[in-house]
């Protein structure tokens, strides 16, 4: 089994906090990482199972007799009124490690337990596998077949393909139904589809709207929804106090690039680099690889002027510029105009062009050239 980055902090948390919540996409590994978790007896409910569900019938009941257990409680958004129950039963006895919650609709499960668990609970976002996870040296098989563990774990790119192609349908006919987005399941499939294939662009609801034949405020609810279920994410611009007209939109990027692909019907990654969306697509696994590692030490953002000048990724501190990051598909990359720009108009310190697999080397005052895997070992572990 594949240890994650989080468990240490898991672990150490579930030292200090009587709740520990675990968030993020379905099937990413969450159910396993809370069983492998090492300390006192655990008990695992599934909500998705009517046979567990009925051992809460009566769940103050059950979860006093069983107050010398670990319980973990997955989906736990799908039983809501668990929450005032569990602060009843946390303060009667406030050992640290007795729940592990797991969740995978946040906007609920942070709602309702910022209500009830204030205080009692740390929470954490389990996001796809990270580069350090894994071999180092299956850099494209992970952006290929996304980070889901049975979606990089497959035999083949055909059995991962399947297995990422069952779990869109699954999620468009079943799990976003049942965390309640009411949408016609033809619309939100072409609405993924058409999200996939303008990927790291500008998003533009009004346009999206049109060609679905609903409204642009319905595509924002629908787009708002699928970034709370943890399937894309919104990358919002960076705004500084410069006299230069910037745009407002934010860019979509899927939190996978293997259900990004199986979208776009890109079953390896052979398939992968003959593709238009080659370049976007990278782009978007480089973010979402610095994103998992960097967590809420900085923010991100990206940068653009309506004259072009443009960073793929800003990450700052106390809304100050730290990094300015572009995203190269290519060993031999070519800083633009638009890269000097940016860097010019950010101030930013640091400044790097990210690939697959280059050796580090600078390319022109202040910038340089770096892996990807290179550079989240830096991020991750500054020098002093």
């Amino acid at each position: 089994m594949l240890k994650r980055l989080e468990t240490n902090i898991i672990e150490d948390w579930l030292t200090q906090f009587p709740v520990v919540g675990i968030v993020g996409a379905r099937q990413v590994g969450k159910t396993t990482l809370s069983k492998s978790l090492p300390g006192k007896d655990s008990i695992y409910l599934d909500l998705e199972s009517d046979l567990d569900i009925g051992l809460l019938a009566q769940p103050g009941l059950f979860l006093r007799e069983n107050s010398g257990k670990r319980i973990i409680i997955d989906e736990v958004q799908r039983m809501p009124e668990l929450f005032p129950l569990l602060r009843s039963v946390i303060d009667e006895d406030r050992r640290p490690g007795r729940f592990i919650l797991l969740g995978s609709a946040s906007p609920e499960l942070l709602r309702k337990s910022s209500e009830s668990l204030a205080g009692r609970i740390a929470y954490i976002e389990l996001s796809g596998l990270n580069l350090l996870e894994v071999d180092p040296t299956s850099i494209l098989k992970l952006w290929s077949r996304g980070g889901f563990p049975d979606s990089y774990l497959a035999a083949n790119d055909e059995k991962s393909y399947l297995w990422r192609k069952q779990l869109t349908k699954a999620y468009i006919e079943r799990d976003l139904p049942l965390l309640g987005l009411d949408a016609n399941k033809q619309v939100l499939t072409r609405l993924l589809f058409m999200l996939a294939g303008t990927v790291g662009q500008l998003f533009n609801a009004s346009a999206i709207a049109k060609s679905l034949g609903i409204t642009a405020p319905t595509v924002r609810k629908y787009v708002d929804f699928l970034e709370n279920a943890f399937l894309i994410e919104q990358l919002h611009p960076y705004h500084i106090n410069i006299k230069k007209r910037l745009v407002k939109s934010p860019k979509i990027y899927f939190n996978d690039t293997g259900l990004l692909h199986s979208l776009l019907n890109i079953e390896s990654y052979n398939s992968l680099v003959g593709n238009i969306v080659v370049g976007y697509s990278w782009e978007n696994f480089a973010i979402r690889q610095i994103k998992s590692i960097i967590k809420d030490k900085y923010d991100s953002h990206f940068y653009r002027t309506q004259d072009g000048t443009e960073a793929d990724l800003v990450l700052t501190q106390a809304d100050q510029p730290v990094f300015m990051l572009e995203f190269k598909f290519s060993n031999a990359p070519k800083p633009t105009r638009g890269t000097y720009h940016a860097m010019a108009d950010l101030g930013t310190p640091k400044n790097f062009i990210i690939t697959p697999e280059t050796r580090r080397y600078t390319i022109a005052e202040n910038l340089e050239v770096i892996s990807l895997t290179e550079f989240i070992e830096e991020i991750r572990t500054p020098a002093d």
